[in-house]
């Protein structure tokens, strides 16, 4: 039935070192690209006409010639267009459903009709390949480069666009996707994140229907604080932790962003996500290339489960600064003192910080500003003095007092951001985003530098440099961000339309100089809980605040919905005064991911503080198999009374599982076993209980062998209930 021009078969793309041509043997030429992970396939074809359509999109077959087969079984309402599948939609011509490129060409038109020319492979190492299309349109000298970047063994695809012309003025981009997908199934489940201020990654679950449902973001800075960009699709069914076919996906970019998902005429579903197009209409010079940001997506047929180890196991190789290193445990001082300290309260809090057994002791927000001291939220930021009435001997003295407790020293900044209320605004107002003729308004009292201007890009990095400069042994960086871009405006930009991305672009900016400079410098990324968290900014950052509310109860919830898309070693968890419950409690859940602790360490009894020395001990011999281990979701707070997650080490051999009562009604606990994943069944294991407070014995029987086979079909009982609200329990392989 098929042919080939250069007589071999049709390869997958990670063995196809050239373009490979396949013909009807009685129809027009056409091109078929399989683009092969390990268990996946998208296989894209151009038609009679050249345009590039995708065919197929889901495991992968075994005979990857059969995948010409497909559009034979499909037998669907005709596509009236010829488009409807294209790899990347554009509008004006015969496309009739939402478009991933909109323009207007330099001579008015509005029409695009994208065609294949060509296609390159590169390989960029054994698991890592790129490929490039480049689609031309006929008629005006425009044309656009598809990406795709493969991650073979994770199932991971990377995906964006370069958009280029050499018309005789400039194009008008209307709306500008990274990419353009095109799934067929029987029904679509969306899993979705909506939230607010301490109520972050609240999901929401619900069947597509025909139609167009956007996810997206306009707040410019910290942009997924009410809708973060990470989603979830189901197909056929709402798949579950174990079972069903879904896809994670999400945008790589830390501002305004834009996710459509379509089921079209066909019932077949569209997914289109880049920068968000509202109010960022872009004029492309002839010449200029516009490189989109990157799309991030997985696939599994085996749950959700695979995807999320697969997405960790990506971004801990690929994408999160140093994400096979290790991390620093601290002692926070902002629940303790607020603004409210000077340096022998510091100092003190130094000694509670070698006592605790913690790495490093975090300065936060108040230590700088002097016309308009930082004694509240009020004024004084932009301003980067240490505050001579608090610190008089300046951070210099502070890292000295670190070295000689034998801790590190770490600082808060927000120098993205200004007070009205500072030096800062008055000397240079035209840094300021804001518009000239409309009433400044303030969220958390302050506004954003433009970080567009080039001139605030150098100051911003300043900030930084400026306190390495002075402190070379500063250890760590708390990078927050806490407001909003309201009134949008830049007093040097001419088209006011480019500010939403300029100003990410000039962020990226600081961030690579920084990185060039200061390469392995844990920073952490934060905004007031988890309101800027994306993988774009993950490239510079080696850690991210999920929420202000550190509640342990809440965090189980919220830490269990970010473990889908982020590893543990990304997500910094606090022990605080929040919630109700003692303090084993507030730190075995701060356990599963990167431990810090902020708390008044002076005002513990003498059992609590020994606890917590104990739990950091226990943390230091077990965080290689948090970071760097396989994540098993054992039982949903949400189905269940108790929440229970497994880390598994690459050898099944080590593994913690992490076990809390979330339901307090009478006689709530952890009736039936809950079934552990992952292990191997031959192996025989020991399960003992660790991090138990002092003057407590544990119920569990340790010196009890089981294999494998049995805790993955009949499985173990951690013994929670009202008494035993916390059960953390080390497995260990036995000879």
């Amino acid at each position: 039935m098929f042919k080939s021009r250069l007589n071999i078969t049709l390869l997958p793309i990670y063995l196809i070192v050239a373009s490979v041509s396949i013909s009807f043997t009685s129809a027009a030429q056409s091109v078929i690209i399989p683009i092969e992970t390990q268990n996946n396939a998208l296989v894209l074809q151009t038609d009679a006409n050249k345009h590039l359509g995708t065919i197929y999109f889901g495991k992968k077959l075994t005979n990857n010639s059969e995948y010409l087969q497909v559009s034979a079984v499909y037998k669907q309402t005709p596509d009236y267009t010829g488009v409807l599948n294209s790899a990347y939609t554009s509008s004006g011509s015969r496309n009739l459903v939402e478009p991933a490129l909109s323009l207007t060409h330099a001579d008015g038109n509005n029409s695009l009709d994208l065609k294949y020319v060509s296609h390159d492979l590169k390989q960029i190492d054994p698991n890592v390949f790129l490929l490039s299309i480049v689609l031309k349109d006929p008629v005006y000298d425009f044309s656009v480069t598809l990406f795709y970047k493969t991650y073979f063994k994770e199932d991971v695809v990377e995906q964006w666009t370069s958009i280029q012309h050499q018309e005789k003025g400039d194009v008008t981009l209307h709306k500008f996707a990274s990419a353009n997908l095109h799934i067929k199934s029987t029904a679509y489940w969306l899993n979705q994140y909506h939230g607010d201020w301490a109520k972050e990654m609240q999901a929401e679950e619900s069947k597509l229907t025909h139609g167009i449902k956007t996810l997206d973001s306009k707040l410019g800075t910290r942009a997924n604080l009410f809708q973060p960009p990470v989603f979830m699709v189901s197909l056929g069914k709402p798949a579950t932790e174990d079972e069903g076919t879904v896809l994670f996906g999400s945008l790589e970019w830390s501002g305004n962003f834009r996710t459509d998902l379509e089921i079209d005429y066909q019932d077949n579903l569209r997914i289109i996500s880049g920068i968000n197009n509202y109010a960022s209409t872009y004029s492309l010079k002839p010449k200029e290339t516009f490189v989109t940001p990157v799309f991030l997506y997985t696939l599994s047929t085996s749950g959700k489960g695979v995807a999320s180890r697969n997405l960790q196991q990506w971004a801990r190789n690929y994408k999160l600064l140093d994400g096979k290193g290790t991390r620093l445990t601290l002692l926070n001082n902002w629940e303790a003192t607020y603004f409210d300290f000077n340096e022998s309260k510091l100092a003190g809090l130094l000694k509670d910080t070698k006592k605790l057994g913690v790495d490093l002791f975090l300065l936060d927000d108040g230590w700088f500003a002097n016309k308009y001291p930082r004694n509240g939220d009020v004024a004084g930021l932009g301003d980067w003095q240490e505050n001579k009435t608090k610190l008089p001997n300046g951070i210099s003295s502070l890292v000295k007092e670190a070295q000689n407790n034998q801790v590190k020293f770490g600082i808060w900044i927000e120098p993205e951001m200004v007070n009205p209320k500072s030096e800062l605004y008055e000397k240079h107002p035209d840094w300021v985003v804001k518009q000239p003729k409309r009433e400044e308004h303030y969220f958390r009292n302050q506004l954003v530098l433009d970080l567009s201007n080039s001139k605030v890009q150098d100051f911003v990095y300043g900030v930084v440099e400026g306190l390495f400069t002075r402190n070379p042994d500063l250890a760590y960086i708390k990078w927050d961000c806490n407001a909003v871009i309201y009134n949008a405006h830049s007093a040097t930009i001419k088209n006011q339309n480019h500010f939403y991305i300029e100003y990410v672009k000039g962020l990226y900016k600081v961030l690579e100089r920084i990185r060039a400079k200061y390469p392995k410098v844990p920073m952490m990324l934060c905004s007031g809980g988890g309101g800027r968290v994306d993988y774009a900014a993950l490239q510079y950052f080696t850690e991210f605040w999920p929420s202000d509310n550190t509640d342990p109860l809440e965090r189980i919830f919220m830490q269990w919905e970010y473990s889908y898309f982020y590893p543990a070693i990304a997500t910094s968890n606090h022990v605080t005064d929040w919630g109700k419950q003692p303090i084993k409690f507030r730190t075995d859940v701060a356990m599963m991911g990167k431990l810090g602790f902020d708390i008044v360490v002076s005002k513990l009894s003498g059992d609590e503080l020994k606890y917590c020395q104990d739990a950091i001990k226990n943390y230091d011999a077990l965080k290689g198999i948090i970071w760097q281990g396989n994540q098993y979701r054992l039982s949903n707070p949400t189905e269940s009374s108790v929440a229970s997650m497994l880390y598994l080490d690459e050898n099944k051999s080590s593994g913690v599982v992490f076990n809390y009562l979330v339901n307090y009604r009478y006689g709530a606990n952890s009736s039936s076993p809950i079934l552990l994943k992952g292990l191997d069944p031959v192996k025989k294991y020991k399960i003992n209980e660790i991090n138990l407070y002092p003057g407590t014995k544990s119920s569990i029987k340790g010196e009890t062998t089981y294999t494998g086979d049995f805790l993955m079909k009949i499985g173990f009982n951690p013994d929670v209930n009202s008494a035993r609200t916390s059960v953390i329990l080390k497995i260990e392989a036995v000879n």
